[in-house]
């Protein structure tokens, strides 16, 4: 059999670029980019409350306001991010925001940082997600969570190598599973106590002054600043819809917001709900577990089931979840390409990465993400803990930059007719989320540096420095080139061009 024929039924057979279907059959329409795109930040909801829970410590009660704070950080960036759609409708994200509003250098930073984040969005949510099918399982299997992480990775890197409309097919079940789920079982554990909403306020409120008391107003702040950032990885991503809106369906921008509106609506629900779960059903830790897979136990079994209709409901539940983190990771797969392709356009990448297969997919850098998620995956044990700190400061790195160039857009084009009426509401806008988006980074790394966060900001600064070498790299190309363009300038050429005489024997 050719080799040909092997890679096609691998594959699948090649796309024909100008057919009108190809661009029908690839354009993602606002609930499917909600699933493919926005799966990354609902997903989110998997793991991120849980840090930030679990970084409180004894003081669960200031989960009341963390869960608060929660909604409303998903809504302001989210907001601040819907700008960037307006701005660039031809995608790019973070990287063609940081490019043109404050830089080539800023661009560099936040594109190798946005590089390193799409393969830890796919290493993090592959783990998360094993993590939640393995809290179904005894503890003696957990050894082998980290091959069937890796396994998960390989598998997803096949199906996008194919086309990531076939992806999205084939994982849309499980999405439509978790939202109707985890919906129902946040709905139902707040009902289910809702005799103690009303006390929820003045209770909190009344052991924090007795902790402000004790230990004053600054270690209050303290412990709650922390949680919050720690639990930052619950806002990772929101910036996936900004950075493939070439990819979204006519009109892009209308569909760019509305799939927004969909993912902070249902992350910010979901996020906050979750939290507010833990705190009103006590959620403690249990080896081999998930916080989540603890709180819907308790919330499963208030609800009537048990013993194998329990096992089964909640299998259901965390199979879900697992299904929605592996949709999450999918996005790495389509958003890390697109930056490597634009960062490519610029000669910070090889030119390779801009060139589609005959799949009409970016396959050089699908094989990038998915074999750079395979090493982090290996070299951290798959531990969502450790994971997390490396996702949240590239992620907030990059939301910082971005947020800081709109801020300084709207303030360099206040005077701009079309901007005049609104320049201040939209920089107030993006000026609010630099500053929470800011503070998240510093704090993350200020806590986390030692256990884990000097790698990945070792691992940006290294892709910095390779990308600096390959823009030398075709710099000096260019100029041999122009070199050689000067020394044949004065040749003739056309109707006053005499060929000489052919020799066989000379060189060609």
């Amino acid at each position: 059999m050719k080799p040909s024929s092997w890679r096609e039924r691998l594959l699948g057979k090649a796309r024909d670029p100008l057919s009108p279907e190809t661009r029908h059959s690839i354009a993602l329409a606002a609930i499917v980019a909600w699933i493919s795109l926005g799966a990354d930040g609902l997903s989110s909801s998997s793991y991120g409350p849980e840090e930030a829970f679990r970084a409180l410590g004894n003081y669960t009660h200031l989960a009341l306001f963390l869960a608060i704070a929660t909604a409303i950080t998903v809504f302001v960036v989210a907001l601040a991010y819907n700008q960037v759609i307006e701005l660039f409708p031809t995608g790019g994200g973070g990287y063609r925001v940081s490019t043109a509003l404050l830089g080539p250098s800023a661009g560099l930073l936040s594109g190798s940082a946005l590089i390193v984040d799409y393969v830890l969005t796919i290493a993090i949510s592959v783990a998360a997600g094993t993590d939640a099918l393995f809290s179904l399982l005894p503890l003696g299997w957990q050894p082998y969570k980290i091959w069937a992480a890796c396994a998960m990775v390989l598998f997803l890197l096949w199906l996008n190598l194919r086309g990531a409309k076939e992806s999205v097919k084939v994982l849309l079940p499980i999405f439509a599973g978790f939202v109707l789920t985890h919906a129902a079982l946040i709905a139902w554990g707040i009902f289910a106590h809702a005799e103690g909403l009303p006390l929820l306020i003045p209770n909190t409120l009344r052991e924090v002054r007795e902790l402000t008391h004790e230990a004053g107003w600054f270690f209050v702040l303290a412990v709650f600043l922390k949680a919050y950032s720690l639990g930052g990885g619950t806002y990772t991503g929101i910036e996936a819809v900004s950075n493939n809106v070439d990819r979204l369906a006519e009109p892009v921008v209308r569909t760019g917001k509305l799939t927004m509106l969909l993912m902070a609506i249902s992350l910010a629900f979901t996020a906050a709900g979750i939290i507010l779960l833990y705190l009103l059903w006590n959620a403690a830790p249990v080896e081999g577990q998930t916080l989540n897979a603890v709180v819907f136990g308790d919330v499963l079994r208030e609800m009537g089931f048990d013993g194998t209709d329990l096992f089964v409901a909640l299998a259901a539940v965390l199979t879900c979840e697992a299904g929605l983190l592996f949709v999450a990771a999918n996005t790495g797969f389509l958003g890390g390409p697109s930056v490597l392709a634009n960062m490519a356009s610029d000669s910070w990448m090889p030119h390779r990465f801009r060139y589609l297969s005959n799949r009409l997919v970016t396959e050089n850098g699908i094989l990038l993400m998915g074999v750079g998620a395979l090493i982090i995956l290996l070299l951290t044990g798959g531990k969502v803990s450790v994971l997390v700190v490396l996702y949240s400061i590239n992620v907030f790195l990059t939301f910082s930059l971005s947020l800081a160039g709109l801020s300084s857009y709207w303030i360099r084009n206040r005077d701009k007719p079309v901007y005049k009426k609104h320049w201040k509401r939209r920089l107030a806008l993006s000026l609010g989320a630099l500053t929470i988006t800011s503070a998240i980074l510093v704090i993350t790394i200020f806590e986390k540096f030692f256990e884990g966060g000097w790698a990945t900001l070792l691992i940006t600064s290294v892709l910095v420095v390779i990308s600096l070498g390959i823009r030398a790299h075709y710099r000096e190309t260019r100029r041999r080139i122009a070199a050689i363009d000067e020394i044949f300038a004065g040749q003739a050429f056309g109707s006053d061009c005499t060929p000489p005489p052919l020799d066989p024997q000379a060189p060609t």
